[in-house]
């Protein structure tokens, strides 16, 4: 029987997969996922999405677009490690300036070491910090990414609104996040997939298996894409728009200030 997926945001903030947590428990217990995943986050995301997240961050920064000019400044949030960050300043021919924003120290640690062996430290930043309060002023950055980070977010109202604040008129905000599957059959198979076989092989391949748990059950409790849609419109942005992937599995949501 397949899990039914939650419409809206509603219970984000105290659910913990499918469990119930008080409020203050939520980050902590997803920061200790990090901490624990931080070194093999490649591998959890080749198992989650059988290779397919490395071709959808790729879409991601195609219809990101980034110019090939000075100045032009991204704001990476949730994106510890630097995979998104760092296909878009090659994109952008090493003219865009990144910032990398992550809570989990351990993510961000792994980030900076791949940035030195790429050659990409004069181009990306890394931060630790909240995405429900950014440590950045107003109008700051001219596009804000965020690939698998959001449902992770205890209070994702407030991190919209932040991405809406630091960005300045004309910016673009772009995420990229698992959602609900539109082909019934698709949709047993990735369910059956998901519950039984992930936790199984993340146990085999790294040890663990509750982290891979966790993760698929906070996929089944993210809004679907249309509502998640609204709640951007409700930050503020407009020509919100999305963009589904593999059948939905996964989903790209766009929206600007205008």
């Amino acid at each position: 029987m397949a899990q039914q997926r939650t419409t809206a945001a509603g219970g984000m903030e105290s659910s913990y997969g499918f469990r119930e947590v008080g409020e203050d428990e939520k980050q902590p217990l997803v920061d200790a996922v990090f901490h624990r995943v931080a070194n093999r986050y490649d591998v959890m995301n080749d198992l989650m999405s059988g290779g397919l997240h490395r071709l959808w961050k790729d879409a991601m920064v195609a219809w990101l677009n980034p110019p090939r000019r000075p100045g032009w400044a991204v704001l990476d949030v949730a994106g510890g490690t630097g995979d998104v960050a760092f296909r878009i300043v090659e994109a952008s021919h090493n003219q865009a300036a990144a910032t990398v924003l992550d809570i989990n120290g351990s993510m961000l640690a792994v980030g900076r070491e791949r940035a030195k062996k790429r050659g990409l430290e004069e181009s990306v930043d890394f931060v630790e910090a909240n995405a429900e309060e950014l440590p950045f002023p107003g109008e700051s950055f001219d596009a804000y990414t965020i690939a698998f980070g959001i449902r992770n977010v205890p209070h994702i109202d407030a991190a919209l609104a932040e991405a809406y604040r630091v960005l300045k008129p004309g910016g673009r905000f772009l995420c990229l996040e698992f959602s609900e599957v539109d082909m019934p059959l698709l949709d047993r198979v990735y369910e059956a997939w998901s519950f039984r076989a992930i936790p199984q092989i993340g146990r085999m391949v790294t040890g663990e298996a509750e982290p891979y748990a966790y993760l698929i059950e906070s996929i089944r409790k993210f809004p679907n894409q249309a509502n998640f849609a609204d709640m951007i419109r409700r930050a503020g942005f407009d020509r919100v728009a999305w963009r589904d992937y593999s059948g939905g599995i996964a989903a790209l949501h766009s929206g600007w200030k205008l």
